[in-house]
């Protein structure tokens, strides 16, 4: 009776066979969760927050009837496995563009709660066996295993290919090499089965982004620019073949002849326990070592200690400021030829950036994604478009024309003494930029952009005239005021200029300029 028992537990495992199949889906399915999660999010324009929502929905209804079913469905499981390896990506995508969590605290606290989830499993079930998936509280166990493998491996994986510049080549190919030396500590070291799985699991999560990556990524980044919705559609594709093939074959539902084994005898648990233990040390030093040597690397680039990012980002103005003449001229074509630029020098220059003010740059790489987001979707909405522009050329001239704070704070006691005084303030100095700002508005609302083009020429010239005396009674507002003035001299001298922006632009910052002169 109990042998029977034991048969039917096993007949009715809700994880397939671990095949060469099984890794190979697996793959795409991580392949996927990028791509896909990209094409959502910049292709059809649904940013980052609205992608992660749709996607959790999703996942969430299809977990619902993975629990729900009696025994292993190819179709559900491995729909649930891709929705959850995008769902698991974006979740660390937010905490580090959105919410501006470091890379190096999320992959420390994913890293700790799949461990945890692990002792929780262990000590509750006795066993962490993926052929032993078939109770309810085992399964949860497991799905919350994979989700954590994802979210861990995607902020470990963009920890040393895009912080550290290892570069997603580089970093799949460490990944292939250190996946090729588990196997091999298992086949001939005896290395436990279980501990060789779970550790192949983790790191096939860099391994699918890598290869999606360079897969989809435009040619001016070193990949194959087949673009997110060519790669998607073709490993979608991959996956649902192999599905058919699997469901048709039951190569991956095999009934073993004996029952898997979940306990073990306590030698086997010491020997396991000593192993994991030291499979977990290997993985600190090297990690620890490797991301200390890429920081020094990063820091023997920098020609300067630079403690700002000042005078760093005036390629990435230009580059946008092309892309915004793009736009005003509805030339599509150009601007998104200038978005991959875009996105190709801004990743190029992400590890030493970074380095340099993290805070600033995950402000700005949110602005940037914006910017790839509107250009790059089907069917590209012109004010869309400018708007995200306009907003990420204020705050990277902002970020590239701001004074680090060592520079600010330099003054003698006599200056600190008059920037106490009252009549320091911008209130009462700003009275000639009102006038020409007004004016050009005027010129707008005739449609005399000659007139308007020349009163920017004005604007700017004596604007930077003024700079030093106003930059220095109040550095922070200038910042912010200059910001709305390079916007308008965007507008303003775009080959084909569009009055409603350029009048937005204007009406803007004369609402702050008034409000801080008076």
């Amino acid at each position: 009776m109990e042998a029977n028992q034991n048969n039917l537990k096993i007949l009715l495992n809700k994880v397939p066979e671990v095949t060469i199949f099984f890794w190979i889906i697996k793959v795409l399915c991580t392949t996927v969760g990028e791509t896909f999660a990209d094409f959502l999010n910049f292709n059809l324009g649904f940013g980052l927050t609205l992608t992660t929502i749709i996607m959790g929905i999703a996942f969430f209804i299809v977990l619902y009837f993975q629990i729900r079913a009696t025994k292993y469905v190819p179709g559900i499981y491995w729909l649930t496995v891709v929705l959850i390896s995008v769902f698991g990506t974006l979740v660390t995508d937010n905490l580090t563009d959105n919410v501006g969590i470091p890379l190096e605290t999320s992959t420390a606290v994913f890293s700790v709660l799949l461990g945890a989830t692990f002792l929780f499993w262990y000590l509750s079930e006795k066993t962490l066996s993926i052929h032993s998936i078939y109770t309810r509280k085992r399964e949860v166990f497991y799905w919350l295993t994979i989700l954590f493998t994802f979210a861990l491996g995607t902020a470990a994986g963009d920890l040393f290919s895009e912080q550290l510049g290892l570069g997603y080549l580089h970093t799949g190919i460490t990944v292939v090499i250190i996946i090729a030396c588990i196997f091999l500590a298992w086949k001939f070291l005896k290395l436990d089965g279980i501990l060789a799985f779970w550790i192949a699991y983790v790191l096939t999560r860099p391994l699918g982004a890598s290869l999606g990556d360079y897969l989809s990524q435009p040619q001016i980044n070193g990949a194959l620019g087949l673009g997110t919705t060519v790669t998607s559609v073709i490993f979608l594709i991959a996956i649902l073949a192999i599905i058919v093939f699997l469901a048709v074959t039951k190569l991956d539902a095999a009934i073993k002849s004996e029952p898997a084994k979940t306990n073990q005898t306590t030698g086997r648990k010491k020997y396991v326990l000593t192993q994991t233990v030291v499979v977990l040390c290997i993985f600190f030093v090297v990690g620890i070592g490797g991301y200390v040597g890429l920081s020094n690397n990063l820091a023997s680039q920098t020609d300067s200690p630079q403690t700002s990012l000042v005078g760093q980002l005036s390629n990435f103005v230009k580059i946008e400021g092309d892309i915004l003449n793009s736009v005003n001229s509805n030339d599509i074509a150009s601007a998104k030829k200038g978005a991959d630029d875009l996105e190709h020098q801004w990743d190029t220059a992400e590890p030493k950036l970074r380095k340099i003010d993290g805070k600033t740059w995950t402000q700005i790489d949110g602005t940037i994604d914006d910017v790839l987001a509107a250009v790059r979707s089907a069917n590209p909405d012109a004010s869309k478009c400018k708007s995200a522009l306009n907003n990420s050329l204020s705050i990277i001239n902002g970020a590239n024309k701001l004074e680090s704070q060592t520079a600010t704070t330099q003054t003698t006691s006599v200056e600190k003494t008059q920037s106490d005084s009252p009549k320091n303030k911008l209130a009462g100095k700003l009275t000639d930029f009102v006038k020409i700002e007004s004016d050009m508005l005027h010129h707008v609302d005739s449609n005399d952009f000659t007139s308007a083009k020349q009163g920017a020429d004005n604007l700017e010239h004596q604007w930077d005239t003024s700079e030093p005396e106003l930059r220095k009674i109040d550095s922070k507002t200038w910042t912010q005021i200059d910001g709305t003035i390079d916007v308008i001299l965007a507008a303003v001298r775009s080959k084909k200029p569009d009055a409603s922006k350029c009048k937005s632009a204007l009406n803007n910052s004369l609402s702050i300029l008034n409000g801080v002169n008076k």
